[in-house]
C-alpha cells in the first residue's frame, strides 16, 4: 500500500511538472491599452500587441502610429479603408523605430489598404511609413518628411517585422511639393525585416521609396505613380528582386546617393534583379525622366535582367561629380536587357550580356505572381 501511495505521488508530481513546463513554453501575447474600434481606427499604439480582425472592415479616421516597443498584427484578408471626408494628409499608418508591424497576407488573400471614397483617386490618403535603425548617409537620427518620425541608426540588420502580400491604393497625399507621402516609405529599415509581394496602385507621389537602410524585397508591383515609381536614396544597400513597374509619370526608377552631398558615405549600393519598366499606354504617362534616373550622385547601381517598354532613353544622368565618378568606375551596370524602342539610347551606364531579357517575368505584361496580390 505504501508503495502504491508513493507511486501515485510520483505520477501527480510528474503531471504538475509537465503542466508547468507547458506553461513555460506557451507564448504570452502582451495586452495593449490601445482601444481598437473598427469604425474609428486611429491613435497611438503605445504598448503590447494589437491584432486586427480580418472579418472586420476598418475605417482609418486619422494617423495610426505604432510606437516604440509596440506591435501591430494585420492578418490575411484584412481591409482598411480611409474615411471619405477627412483631410487626406491626416490619414496614414506609421511604424516608429523599435516598433513592429506584421502584415501577414497570403497569395489570393492579401491585406488591403485603400481609399474609402465612392470615386477613389490618387492622393486620397497618405500611405504606409516604416522606420528603422538602419544606416542612412543623411545621419543617424533623421526625421521623416511626413509624420515627423525619427529614423536611422547603426544597425542595418534591424527588424521592423514583416510585410507580405499587401495591396495599397490611392496613396500619396501632399502637404506641399517637398512634403509628400508615397505608397510605402521605408526609412532606414534593416535587412531583418521581411518584405515581399507588395502592389501599389495610383500613388500621387512615388510608389515605393527606400531612404537608406538595407532591407531586401521581392515581388514589387508599382502601377500608376504620379512622380517616380521606385525610388531609393541616402545610402540604401538592399537587393530588390522581381520588380514590375507600369504607368510612369517621371522615372521608372530614381536611384540617388544624397541630395545634399552626392559623395556622402556610405554610398547607395543597390542591386535590382528582374525588373520590367513599362511606360504605359495612357498619354498622361510620359516617363519624362526616362527608365532610370541616375540622380544626386547615383551611388552603385547594378541591374540584372532589365526589360524596358516604350521609353527611348534608358538612363537620365545628372552631371554631379559623384555620378561622374560612379560611371567612370563602372559602378552603374546593366547585365542582360531588352528595349522595345527602336535604337534605344543607353546613355552612360555599362551594358553587357544578352539582349533578350524578360524582366519581372513576362516582359511588358504583368507577371504571374502579381495575381496573388491583386
Amino acid at each position: 500500500m505504501k508503495k502504491s501511495i508513493l507511486a501515485l505521488s510520483a505520477i501527480i508530481a510528474l503531471t504538475f511538472a509537465s503542466c508547468d513546463s507547458d506553461d513555460d513554453t506557451t507564448p504570452v501575447v502582451p495586452k495593449s491599452t490601445f482601444e481598437l474600434v473598427a469604425g474609428n481606427l486611429k491613435g497611438d499604439i503605445t504598448d503590447g500587441t494589437v491584432t486586427l480582425d480580418p472579418s472586420e472592415t476598418y475605417t482609418l479616421t486619422g494617423a495610426l502610429v505604432v510606437k516604440s516597443g509596440a506591435t501591430l498584427i494585420i492578418p490575411a484578408g484584412t481591409t482598411i479603408k480611409t474615411d471619405a471626408d477627412l483631410p487626406s494628409t491626416s490619414l496614414y499608418i506609421a511604424v516608429e523605430r523599435d516598433a513592429t508591424i506584421n502584415i501577414n497576407g497570403v497569395s489570393g488573400n492579401p491585406v488591403v489598404m485603400t481609399s474609402g471614397k465612392a470615386e477613389p483617386a490618387q492622393s486620397d490618403w497618405g500611405g504606409l511609413v516604416v522606420c528603422g535603425n538602419g544606416i542612412a548617409n543623411t545621419g543617424a537620427n533623421g526625421t521623416t518628411e511626413v509624420g515627423g518620425l525619427s529614423y536611422g541608426g547603426t544597425d542595418n540588420t534591424d527588424s521592423s517585422g514583416k510585410i507580405n502580400f499587401l495591396r495599397i491604393e490611392y496613396t500619396g497625399s501632399k502637404f506641399s511639393p517637398e512634403k509628400e507621402f508615397n505608397g510605402v516609405s521605408f526609412f532606414a529599415v534593416g535587412s531583418g525585416t521581411e518584405v515581399s509581394n507588395i502592389y501599389t496602385y495610383e500613388s500621387g507621389d512615388d510608389g515605393i521609396e527606400f531612404f537608406g537602410g538595407a532591407v531586401n524585397a521581392s515581388n514589387l508591383a508599382i502601377v500608376n505613380s504620379y512622380d517616380d515609381s521606385l525610388d531609393f536614396a541616402d545610402g540604401f544597400a538592399g537587393t530588390l528582386t522581381n520588380v514590375y513597374i507600369s504607368g510612369i509619370t517621371k522615372a521608372g526608377v530614381e536611384g540617388s546617393n544624397n541630395g545634399s552631398n552626392d559623395i556622402a558615405d556610405p554610398i547607395t549600393n543597390a542591386k535590382i534583379n528582374n525588373i520590367s519598366i513599362v511606360k504605359g499606354s495612357d498619354a498622361k504617362f510620359t516617363a519624362s525622366e526616362q527608365a532610370i534616373n541616375f540622380k544626386e550622385g547615383g551611388g552603385k547601381q547594378a541591374y540584372t535582367n532589365l526589360f524596358v517598354d516604350g521609353i527611348a532613353t534608358a538612363c537620365k544622368l545628372d552631371s554631379g561629380s559623384g555620378a561622374t565618378a560612379r560611371i567612370e568606375a563602372g559602378e552603374f551596370t546593366v547585365t542582360d536587357y531588352q528595349f522595345t524602342a527602336t535604337d534605344a539610347e543607353l546613355n552612360g551606364a555599362t551594358f553587357s550580356g544578352a539582349t533578350t531579357a524578360t524582366g519581372a517575368g513576362n516582359g511588358a505584361a504583368e507577371p504571374t505572381w502579381l495575381a496573388g496580390i491583386k
